[in-house]
């Protein structure tokens, strides 16, 4: 099932690439403004609304390195990203991210 894309999704998307001056992370290719090459990559999933627009969880990649690292070789991606944001930043969201979805409701509301 493919998540439905907003404006903000696009907003938030342009905002991190702005913030990564659009170089991708990984490899360092610079990219020019409005350029689709250089994707807004989640490291959890856009699914858990927590982390969906919070900019710790997303880093600029260009295609390529979005495909490879992100989506093909997930182990290696968390390794390389808890060194690129520092342990700690990773492990927060990881904590938001292994929380299950009726705790964080709970959370929520109290």
């Amino acid at each position: 099932m493919k998540i439905r894309l907003t404006k903000a999704d696009a907003e938030f998307s342009r905002l991190i690439r702005e913030r990564d001056g659009w170089r991708c992370r990984r490899c360092h290719k610079q990219y020019e403004p409005g350029d689709r090459g250089l994707h807004a990559a989640h490291i959890f999933s856009r699914r858990i609304k927590e982390l969906r627009w919070d900019e710790r969880n997303c880093i600029s990649l260009c295609y390529r390195d979005h495909l490879f690292w992100a989506h093909s070789n997930p182990i290696e991606f968390a390794e390389w990203v808890k060194a690129e944001l520092g342990i700690r930043t990773y492990n927060a969201l990881l904590i938001i991210a292994a929380t299950p979805k009726k705790a964080r409701e709970t959370r929520r509301r109290t």
